[in-house]
């Protein structure tokens, strides 16, 4: 997780670096929309819109993801227990069969 938030920091970075080393006048037009302006902006607006694309893409996995691991870890816990019990249970009847086959109690 730290590496791809140090590799983010980097990418944005030399995002910034690159626009500011491209700061002639661009002009944007999408459909009925014009935008006139420094190319520099239009770098990093562009940029930006792809990081919250891939963010609002890559967050209903994320979330599901961490669903299941919660629900595993909590079925785990579970089976763990389940299993504590089933030794003790084992145990003590290992002991009672121990006791009933003893030559005392045979008398």
């Amino acid at each position: 997780m730290q590496l791809l938030v140090i590799l983010g920091i980097l990418f944005a970075a030399g995002a910034v670096v690159f626009a500011l080393q491209n700061n002639a006048p661009a002009t944007v037009v999408f459909l009925l929309w014009r935008f006139d302006g420094s190319l520099a902006i239009v770098l990093l607006l562009a940029v930006a819109l792809g990081a919250i694309i891939v963010a609002l893409f890559s967050t209903p996995a994320t979330l599901k993801a961490q669903w299941i691991a919660v629900r595993q870890r909590r079925e785990i816990a579970s089976l763990h227990e389940s299993n504590a019990e089933l030794k003790t249970k084992i145990a003590e009847l290992e002991r009672r069969v121990a006791d009933l086959s003893s030559p005392s109690s045979k008398t």
